[in-house]
Parts: C-alpha cells; structure tokens; sequence
C-alpha cells in the first residue's frame, strides 16, 4: 500500500467514528471537501463503497465496518507504541482508561488510586463501573479488572488482589421471620435478591461449594440489580438474602446488621486481575499503575 494510504486509513477511520464529514474534518485540520474527496479516492482505488451517506447522517457500510474493526486495533497499537517510546524520556503521563467492576473499583482500584495519583500528577485515569464483561480492545480501553477465572486467554493478567470469598447474608429482622437455610435446598423458601448480568443478561445463578460438592441455585426474590452495592442496601433494609463479596459485607456482619447463612457452602474464587491485549507494550504511566496494583506488593 503506498505511504500516503495510511493517511487516507486515519481519514476513514474519523468519519466512521464520527458518522460526520464536518466533525472529521474539523478533528483532523483539513477542509469537509478535501476529506471527502479523500473518501471518495480510497473507495475508487478499492473498488468498493466504504460509507453510505445521506443528507443527515454517515455510516459504514458491511465493507467499511470490518475494515474498521480490522484496522483500529493496529493503530491503537501503533500509538501506544510511540506514545511509550516518547515516555522514556519524560515523566509517566497521559489518560489511562480502566472498565472494572464495582466492588472490584471500590475495593482495590480506588484504594490505591487514592495513593499513586498525588505522586504523579502527569497521570489522569478514567473509570467505568460496570459488571459486563469488556472487550477492551473494541471499546478502546487501555486496561480491564475483572476475577481470574473470566479472563481471555488472549490477555497479559497482573494479579491486584487475595483470592476472595462470598458471602450470603441477611438482616437479623429477615431472619427472624424465616428461620436460616441449611443446606442450598432450603434457599427454595427463602425470598433472595437477584443480580442480572448484563454481558448476557440472565439472573446469576448462585455458586455454592463444600468440599467435593457444588451446585448452582437459581433463587427467587421481588428484587432485581445489576450490582452488588444496591444488593447490599436491599439486604440491609431487610428484604431478603443476598449473595454478595465477603469483603463488601463485613462489615455490616461485624456490627451485627447482617448475619451470615451457609457459611460452610461460600465458595472462594481467583482473586481480582487487572489484563491488557498480550501484543501491547505497557505505556510508562501502565507500567506506574500495574505496579502500584499488583498483588503482593513488592517491598520497598
């Protein structure tokens, strides 16, 4: 491909993004008409329509939109990798962008954010809370923490945290009224707070283990979240079960606000990750951050 292609690449790629001429053309510094003529020269040298244009609105066509998700990956890597070559004679900086989930954001990330930040002021961080799982390639995410065990295979993983335990909890008042289960069988009677995961939007069937033996129990309850905090508030105000982290829960358990049930059936699962594409060098501010996460820490 001639040199000047890449150029025509980096066009194409801002009007897809953008699905606009005038706001691309305005991104990159050139004329809507220089920009278009541009568009119109690649899709003639390709011998293929790359983007369907009407008055109101710019689209990629089924053409346009795999070379888009073909070519957006190498060029994220190419400017990680300059921005990482131009770091090594400046200090760590630049915006780094993070997808966690919510207890992994309140319990890990944000505690040592708290602490790194003020050392490097060069460093700005954007955090998404969600409890989908990312593609944080296609969603143009620098890192992602998520438990061990949902990670792709495809990823670098830097453990941040213990191994943790659940813990399935109710009010004292809940539990007045219903005497507490003994077994996974006995959650059938019992009114549950339901968690719905939105990476494919079915309700999280609870894992229990006790040695040997584990099962999945698809519990009922009038309440439904995306996210373990609302669950611990519901569980508070006493409306039924909760299957939350050990560490979330605490405590409320140690001031005797919620109480425990089936301690002996709480799983335990891999601990927090933080992950990033395999292929891609680490910027110097990645690098800063991975370190200040890592689990053990390293002594100093």
């Amino acid at each position: 491909m001639p040199r000047g292609s890449y150029n025509d690449l980096l066009a194409f790629i801002a009007v897809a993004r953008e699905r606009s001429f005038t706001r691309a053309a305005a991104q990159l510094g050139v004329s809507q008409a220089a920009l278009s003529y541009t568009i119109r020269t690649m899709e003639t040298r390709m011998g293929v329509r790359l983007l369907t244009r009407t008055t109101r609105s710019v689209s990629p066509t089924e053409a346009g939109e795999r070379l888009l998700q073909s070519i957006v990956p190498h060029f994220q890597e190419i400017e990680a990798e300059l921005m990482a070559v131009g770091e090594l004679r400046d200090k760590p900086a630049g915006t780094l962008r993070i997808t966690a989930s919510e207890n992994a954001a309140e319990t890990v990330l944000w505690p040592r954010l708290a602490k790194l930040l003020p050392k490097h002021p060069l460093i700005n961080v954007e955090v998404t809370v969600e409890s989908r799982f990312v593609d944080i390639v296609a969603e143009r995410y620098d890192m992602g923490i998520r438990l061990g065990d949902e990670l792709a295979r495809d990823m670098t993983a830097v453990r941040i945290s213990p191994d943790m335990r659940v813990a399935i909890v109710g009010s004292p008042g809940y539990l007045a009224k219903h005497p507490a289960p003994r077994k996974p069988q006995d959650l059938a009677d019992h009114v549950c707070i339901n968690l719905r995961l939105m990476s494919h939007g079915d309700l999280y069937a609870w894992e229990l283990k006790k040695g040997k033996q584990q099962v999945n129990v698809r519990v009922e309850g009038r309440l439904v979240f995306n996210g373990t905090r609302p669950i611990l508030h519901a569980a508070l105000a006493g409306f039924g079960l909760g299957y939350l982290p050990e560490d979330m829960a605490q405590p409320y358990i140690a001031k005797g606000r919620l109480e425990r049930v089936l301690e002996d059936w709480s799983p335990a699962f891999p601990g927090y990750h933080l992950y990033y594409p395999s292929r891609r060098y680490p910027s110097r501010a990645m690098a800063v951050l991975i370190e200040a996460l890592r689990y053990p820490a390293k002594r100093r």
